[in-house]
């Protein structure tokens, strides 16, 4: 039994009818190469999935430990920068007043005007800094005038907050440029 411009397909035992040129609705379309059917669904070995944990381990052992060592000296290096920062609006505000704030003024002096003697002649409107940074380790900026290691000193006092230490505890200062 034919019917019309149709050719009959046989699935199972119960001929079926397609129409000459139209996709059978259960096949699949041809998009590429075809690949066979064991190859598809081929996953990895035991032995490629223990040599990729095994080349992971060996780079985690030896990145981790440098890594962990480079928190610190980021610390480091950011309280370098915001030191040399408060330094030069520390040289600003002397260009502009012929002095340092003193140190009971301190480095507030950078933000806002001071309101104690001597009162600077010149100070710039908005300040020369927009906030007073905190320390990498949140604590505020040392400021001495006059200075031990300079005629000022801005410092922090490293990881442990005390006066003094070495490695991650040490100061760091002005003195340090």
């Amino acid at each position: 039994m034919a019917f019309g411009n149709s050719a009959p397909v046989v699935a199972g035992n119960a001929p079926r009818y397609l129409a000459l040129g139209a996709a059978h609705y259960n096949r699949r379309m041809n998009s590429g190469p075809v690949v066979p059917q064991h190859r598809q669904n081929r996953g990895f070995t035991l032995i490629e999935i223990m040599v990729v944990i095994v080349i992971l381990g060996v780079l985690a052992a030896l990145v981790v430990p440098k890594v962990l060592e480079r928190p610190d000296d980021a610390r480091a290096i950011a309280a370098k920068s915001d030191i040399a920062t408060i330094m030069q609006a520390l040289k600003l505000y002397r260009l502009d007043n012929q002095r340092y704030p003193t140190g009971e003024q301190g480095l507030n002096a950078l933000v806002a005007k001071p309101e104690t003697a001597p009162v600077p002649p010149n100070w710039k409107p908005g300040g020369y800094l927009e906030r007073l940074p905190k320390d990498p380790w949140q604590s505020a900026y040392q400021y001495l005038n006059p200075g031990l290691k300079g005629e000022i000193d801005v410092f922090s006092f490293g990881a442990d907050g005390q006066p003094g230490g070495t490695g991650k505890d040490a100061d760091i200062g002005s003195w340090d440029h």
